[in-house]
């Protein structure tokens, strides 16, 4: 009896050290399931975005669609295309040393919706024009209005008025209520310009509005204090090109897109 009741201990030790192998055996291969990582898609334009009318203003790639300002073909230096971004090449030397100069795409825009992304270097400064004109041997910021493009470690962080020259701004002469996010990392940001009304977003929110061509306007742009007093093309409404400056700082663009309205 007691040898029966050995042999059957045994058998039941072996049946369930199987059953525990097995299971650990599956659990195993549960675990090394693999793990999918998202990519972030970059530079493209969704279905539903063609149907819109939106356009892709820069592809990732290529420098195709953009020139220098007042030039006639993309700068030889001081911009490249790196890691799906547009990238201005700092100098080290701020403003003075900008060394490929503001870069503009080639069609005009009146009533239209831009989106894109950018980040910027620490202490770094650059910016976004829109309804810009070329007037020879003048700035693109004469005509210009600016969504300013800074780092928080900048200068002009903290000059200016109330913060009008903050990242988000009307540069210079409007804040933005939308702070934006710290160098080296990515800001989401939109500038919607219909019938004169414009609309500066940040990462999604409304930073500012504002009217071209109103009384209210013009008191701010040509008033005492303005450094836009003395510049007669400056905001008036009309179509123009969207430019991005060379201000001498690493700046990187990307996902650049606009929709016609």
């Amino acid at each position: 009896m007691k040898r029966l009741i050995l042999a059957a201990f045994i058998v039941g030790f072996f049946i369930a050290g199987t059953q525990l192998f097995t299971s650990c055996k599956s659990s195993g291969k549960k675990a090394d399931t693999t793990q999918v990582t998202m990519v972030e898609q970059v530079n493209i334009l969704t279905e539903q975005e063609k149907t819109d009318g939106w356009i892709l203003m820069f592809d990732g790639q290529t420098f195709d669609g953009w020139r220098g300002y007042n030039k006639p073909a993309f700068p030889d230096s001081g911009w490249e295309v790196v890691d799906g971004t547009l990238h201005c090449i700092g100098s080290g030397m701020g403003e003075a040393g900008g060394k490929g100069g503001d870069i503009l795409y080639d069609r005009k825009f009146k009533d239209f919706h831009l989106k894109l992304e950018w980040k910027i270097s620490h202490a770094g400064n650059s910016g976004i024009f829109y309804l810009g004109q070329e007037i020879p041997d003048e700035p693109i910021w004469k005509s210009a209005p600016e969504m300013q493009i800074l780092d928080s470690n900048h200068i002009d962080y903290n000059l200016g008025i109330d913060g009008n020259r903050r990242a988000g701004a009307l540069y210079d002469l409007i804040p933005t209520k939308e702070p934006c996010k710290q160098a080296g990392e990515w800001n989401m940001v939109e500038i919607i310009v219909s019938q004169g009304t414009v609309v500066h977003k940040v990462n999604g929110q409304v930073g500012l509005e504002y009217h071209l061509a109103t009384p209210e306007w013009e008191k701010m742009i040509r008033g005492e204090d303005s450094k836009f007093k003395d510049f007669p093309e400056f905001g008036k409404y009309q179509e123009g090109y969207i430019c991005l400056q060379d201000h001498g700082n690493d700046v990187w663009f990307r996902n650049i897109k606009i929709k016609a309205m």
